[in-house]
């Protein structure tokens, strides 16, 4: 059923629909650009910014109208919320005793989307910059406590997965008020230090992660490094015209940040090669798989706004490829060249044809000083909102030992270490991790 209500603070609400066991409601909200105090909102530039409601068909439609609020916070930066077609594993345990909430963070997905097309509206590299500052996690968390009012929701509970989390910690920050309690999953952001921190430690920890997937697939060690080999001398091209360099096929390492993903990996790798009339190439299975992995047309947010998630007073100064100096086996000239991680490198923006356009726009972002704290130290101290975190101990993305950092400097916060997952844990086991975490901020109360 389609329908256009129009209400006051700029919401709509457009569309519901009921099927296999869930129902959506379709959210439209208008908010301001920038989110601050004295701003006459009506002579100020607006975005809209989309979520969508997802409740049980178990509960009648006026009983779930009455369920309190999960706001679920995604990660990223630059992917949009979840669109699932059924309830499993956290949002079916949650669906029991909430309304969820899934955002479309500022900018991804129906969220005022920022793509190279509309970034170019905006006017020069200079302009696009500017604009791309109002997209990180504090202007995210405002918009959430802007959509709390609008929903006339009280203090409401948050899920935060990976960056989601890191926006979990700046809502704790400016606006505590809104939360009634905060589950954080792979998200334990550094408070404090430059961007160098965490790819300092993610970079041992990629490394590791390399040295236990080719202990399971000894020979995967072999043929990535053949991979790496035929690259730099044979030049392969992507179905979208643009050419597999040794380096973007690194990329592929995107899989060992996950139990759910890793063997995965396996299955890509022995598609590579096949014989030819032009002698050994790589085959079009593999090479269209590897594009959907190496491309960023789909989330350019992510590349362009990657380092600013840790920016604070500071450049990041593309962090990432500084520290790989001290990481020299991960050059792909190494004798046996590593898979990596998350980590965005300048080169991105002159190898993948959507980023070519934002190269100014990143390195001007790069350079940037003067980004505004993400997180009050002091608040978090003295921090009332029950809180649990799930850490876990070999992740990747984001360091255990960073996490705990924070951990221990959020007062109240209940840190769930656990080797039994990886950054994908919700992926895996939604269902037992949002127990888990429910459970222990309801017993901190």
């Amino acid at each position: 059923m389609a329908e256009a209500q129009s209400a006051k603070h700029g919401h709509t609400v457009l569309n519901r629909h009921e099927f296999r066991g869930v129902r959506t409601v379709e959210h439209y909200f208008t908010v301001p650009l920038v989110h601050s105090p004295g701003d006459n909102e009506a002579n100020s530039e607006t975005i809209t910014v989309f979520a969508r409601e997802y409740s049980s068909t178990a509960h009648t439609a006026e009983e779930a109208a009455r369920l309190p609020w999960l706001l679920f916070l995604q990660g990223g930066p630059g992917g949009r919320g979840n669109r699932v077609t059924s309830l499993a594993g956290w949002m079916k345990a949650a669906a029991g005793d909430f309304r969820i909430l899934m955002l479309d963070q500022r900018g991804t997905g129906l969220s005022t989307p920022v793509e190279r097309q509309t970034l170019e509206l905006r006017g020069d590299a200079a302009a696009q910059a500017e604009y791309l500052t109002h997209f990180r996690a504090d202007s995210i968390v405002a918009d959430a406590e802007f959509i709390r009012g609008i929903l006339g929701s009280g203090p409401w509970t948050v899920m935060g997965q990976s960056f989601g989390g890191f926006c979990a910690l700046t809502y704790l920050s400016f606006a505590p008020e809104g939360l009634r309690e905060v589950l954080i999953t792979g998200g334990l952001a550094p408070l404090e230090g430059p961007a160098d921190r965490v790819y300092q430690a993610t970079f041992k920890r990629v490394a590791a992660r390399n040295a236990e997937y080719f202990g399971w697939y000894p020979e995967d060690r072999e043929k990535v490094t053949r991979i790496v080999r035929h690259l730099e001398k044979t030049p392969e091209f992507l179905a979208s015209g643009e050419r597999l360099t040794p380096e973007r096929f690194q990329m592929v390492g995107s899989f060992l940040g996950g139990n759910t993903r890793v063997d995965a990996l396996h299955y890509l790798l022995e598609d590579a090669f096949i014989d030819t009339l032009d002698g050994e190439r790589l085959s079009e299975a593999f090479l269209e798989q590897v594009r959907g992995l190496v491309s960023r047309a789909a989330n350019p947010l992510y590349a362009v706004l990657h380092e600013s998630i840790y920016g604070q007073g500071e450049a990041t100064n593309w962090a990432a490829w500084r520290v790989l100096e001290d990481y020299p086996e991960f050059e792909p000239g190494a004798a046996k060249p590593l898979l990596t991680g998350e980590m965005v490198y300048p080169w991105y923006f002159e190898q993948d044809p959507s980023l070519v356009p934002l190269r100014d726009v990143a390195e001007l972002l790069a350079a940037r000083k003067d980004w505004k704290p993400l997180y009050d130290t002091a608040t978090l101290a003295a921090n009332t909102v029950p809180v649990a975190a799930a850490v876990y101990k070999d992740d990747i993305y984001v360091d255990h030992d960073l996490s705990l950092e924070t951990a221990a400097a959020v007062r109240g916060l209940q840190a769930w270490v656990t080797s039994d997952f990886h950054h994908d844990g919700i992926a895996e086991d939604g269902e037992g991790i949002f127990k888990r975490l429910l459970g222990m901020v309801r017993s901190a109360r």
